[in-house]
């Protein structure tokens, strides 16, 4: 992994139980580095066990940041995220360092390279009107702009909707707002390395089963019953592991029925970040 420290970036991304925090750990102690979360759960300081965040004695091997770093009650988004993890690099980078991102949420990845489109507010006119629309979707943007219509999937209504209401509130393809954010990325020019952890399906769910067992033992019960009253619709409390083992404080299942409905959400998520992936990451290096 040849990398000169100087505007480099070495981005490790994969599904959950994939060993992505194990290479991101020897890159950094091999290369001088710094590892900057990039796992939308592993940010929230009340759960480490539930959420796999690296340990207390990993984190003293190398330098970490972003891990456990906000509150489970506050506001949290990829903007956000984003605007940190800039910070991050950009501190790295002054300081010689190798900024290494590491996580499973392939979104903030995206963000990272490809920036977030500033867009204008959208006329609630506007909006209500393609959320409303009967007709061909795809047909209408189409005319309007044909290479944001080649673009998009003809099936992808929520793709569509927002490009038609992109183009008709701001007189502009939704295309090149996302181009100019791109080239606004912190990462243009850089020298970035991409590197996806690539492992079968069946490996990773077994990885997953076995952690969480390993999780039970270390105490993830006792975890989610010291969280403090957090309102219900917060990401954290939809973290995998959270909502069952809470039902089972609740004694509402049993913690081996809690055990199999975890095990089995995080199968569920495994499918969704790898078609996730396959889609977005085909140039990765696996």
């Amino acid at each position: 992994m040849p990398l000169t420290i100087k505007k480099s970036v070495l981005l490790i991304a994969g599904p959950t139980a994939s060993g992505k925090s194990a290479l991101a750990i020897a890159q950094a102690q091999a290369r001088g580095g710094v590892i900057i979360n990039a796992d939308s759960m592993q940010v929230y300081k009340e759960l480490r066990i539930i959420t796999a965040r690296p340990s207390i004695e990993e984190e003293s091997l190398v330098p970490h940041r972003l891990f456990g770093n906000i509150s489970g009650a506050d506001d949290f988004s990829t903007a956000v995220w984003l605007a940190q993890a800039e910070n991050e690099i950009k501190s790295c980078w002054d300081n010689g360092q190798l900024p290494i991102i590491c996580g499973g949420t392939g979104l903030y990845f995206t963000a990272l390279e490809q920036g977030l489109a500033k867009l204008p507010n959208i006329d609630p006119a506007i909006r209500e009107k393609w959320r409303n629309f009967e007709g061909n979707l795809h047909a209408e943007l189409e005319k309007r702009h044909a290479q944001s219509a080649a673009r998009v999937n003809v099936a992808d209504s929520q793709r569509l909707i927002r490009s038609l209401e992109v183009f008709e509130s701001t007189g502009k393809p939704l295309i090149e707002w996302q181009k100019q954010a791109q080239n606004e990325s912190i990462l243009q020019g850089a020298n970035i390395e991409r590197v996806f952890m690539n492992v079968p399906r069946e490996e990773l769910y077994a990885r997953a089963e076995a952690r969480f067992d390993q999780m039970l033992e270390q105490g993830a019960v006792a975890e989610v019953r010291s969280l403090p009253d957090i309102d219900p619709a917060q990401p954290l409390m939809k973290a995998i592991g959270v909502p069952e083992l809470l039902a089972h404080l609740k004694d509402e299942i049993t913690l081996d029925e809690a055990r199999i409905k975890t095990k089995t959400a995080t199968r569920n998520y495994i499918k969704r970040q790898m078609t996730w992936f396959r889609g977005q990451m085909k140039a990765w290096q696996v």
